[in-house]
Order: structure tokens, then sequence, then C-alpha cells
């Protein structure tokens, strides 16, 4: 099955679907069944609205710490490369959390 037209909610050819639904229509989409030759006209509908809130990340210049392995060494020459210091202390490497997570280390940050 393919796709051939989407109409959004308003456009020509949704009008009746309109009324049925409502401001809870998202789109229309007519598809195309090349097998037994039929066209399906689907709709996309608004099931729940639900109030939400983005979760703070933290500042993304902030240092974070994380762990890499001993037998990491590329990826112990990336972090180094990014500008991170090894933390003697706490046996960490400490870097921003933009570049951690540029480095795929997002994972690895410890919490505090």
């Amino acid at each position: 099955m393919r796709t051939l037209l989407t109409r959004r909610a308003g456009q020509p050819g949704t009008k009746k679907l309109m009324r049925e639904y409502g401001t809870n229509l998202i789109c229309v989409r007519y598809r195309y069944d090349e097998e037994s030759r039929q066209r399906i006209k689907t709709v996309e509908v608004v099931v729940e609205r639900v109030a939400w809130r983005r979760r703070k990340t933290g500042d993304e210049t902030a240092p974070v710490r994380f762990r890499v392995e001993p037998n990491e060494d590329l990826l112990r020459r990336a972090v180094l490369q990014a500008g991170g210091r090894w933390d003697e202390g706490s046996n960490t490497w400490r870097l921003p959390r933009r570049a951690a997570t540029a480095l795929g280390l997002a994972s690895r940050i410890r919490k505090r």
C-alpha cells in the first residue's frame, strides 16, 4: 500500500470528516492498495490530550563526571581532544554536558 495524498484538517476533501471529528481531526490520507485495486481513506485523530512539562536537562555548559574504562583508549583520546580533564579524587573524567553528550557518553554521566 502506498499513500498518494494527505490532506490536513480543513483542506478540501476533509469537510465531512471535520463535521464528524471536529478539532480532533489531524489529517486524512488516501492510500492505494495495488493488489486489491482499492483506495482506502484513513484518518488521524486525537485520542487524548494531556498537559506535560519539559524536563530540565541541566545547564549544557555545566561540567559532568563520567567514567571511561582503561581499555577504551580511543574514547579516552576523544575526551581529551574535547577538553576533558581527569579528576583523580573521584576517578572520573570531567567535561561540559554538551561535549559529553556529543561523544555519546550521556548514559555514563554520574549523578552528583
